[in-house]
């Protein structure tokens, strides 16, 4: 089930590349595009952390790559503004 959050395709191939890399530890639970995601999803919707659908990975760990990515500056940049702003536009992808 896709909400009107998800990122397409296009959108991922744009993104991706910008997102740091995970060290080689052991392979991820969720992959990154799930966790943008959640993470899109909370900040469209603006619901608490915890009521997260079901189908997206544990809000507990959508936060904490959330509080990573602040962290790192990657919400910053325009791709992080888009879900608040609406001023960075994939309508030309």
């Amino acid at each position: 089930m896709g909400y009107s959050s998800d990122l397409t395709d296009k959108q991922w191939e744009i993104i991706e590349p910008l997102l740091p890399q995970k060290k080689k530890t052991r392979p991820p639970v969720w992959a990154k595009r799930q966790l943008l995601n959640g993470i899109f999803y909370q900040l469209k919707n603006g619901c608490n952390w915890g009521d997260l659908p079901r189908d997206l990975p544990p809000y507990s760990t959508v936060f904490w790559h959330y509080q990573q990515l602040c962290k790192d500056g990657i919400l910053d940049s325009p791709v992080g503004d888009a879900p608040r702003t609406n001023q960075f536009s994939f309508s030309n992808v």
